[in-house]
């Protein structure tokens, strides 16, 4: 069975930096893309960013400029760098990846990591 396993949460002060790891375990034949969610407090899950296999990227507006999702392929590990993080930043981030393994092409999700910005 495929698993996503998140590190790297924790509390910042604000114009602070932190990088999450997520990384892909399991039988895998093949990950089509992997990206970053997050949900803060009372607010539905929103898209971060996300990387498809072939390096193309994307972001929600509220992160370009601060955020980078880069991926290891040989380790079937997704990096989000976050810089001059914000309170709004605020949230649980879920990594996400559609992945070919012995279950079929299904979408996995990590547990989540809480990230905190704060003073």
């Amino acid at each position: 069975q495929v698993q996503l396993v998140e590190s790297g949460g924790g509390l910042v002060q604000p114009g602070g930096s932190l990088r999450l790891s997520c990384a892909a375990s399991g039988m895998i034949f093949s990950i089509f893309y992997m990206g970053w969610y997050r949900q803060a407090p009372g607010k539905q899950r929103e898209l971060v960013a996300v990387i498809r296999s072939g390096g193309n990227t994307n972001y929600a507006d509220s992160v370009k400029g601060r955020f980078t999702i880069s991926r290891d392929n040989v380790k079937n590990t997704v990096y989000l760098q976050m810089n001059s993080l914000k309170p709004e930043d605020t949230a649980v981030y879920y990594c996400n990846a559609d992945v070919l393994g012995d279950r079929g092409k299904l979408v996995y999700w990590g547990q989540g990591t809480q990230v905190t910005v704060s003073s």
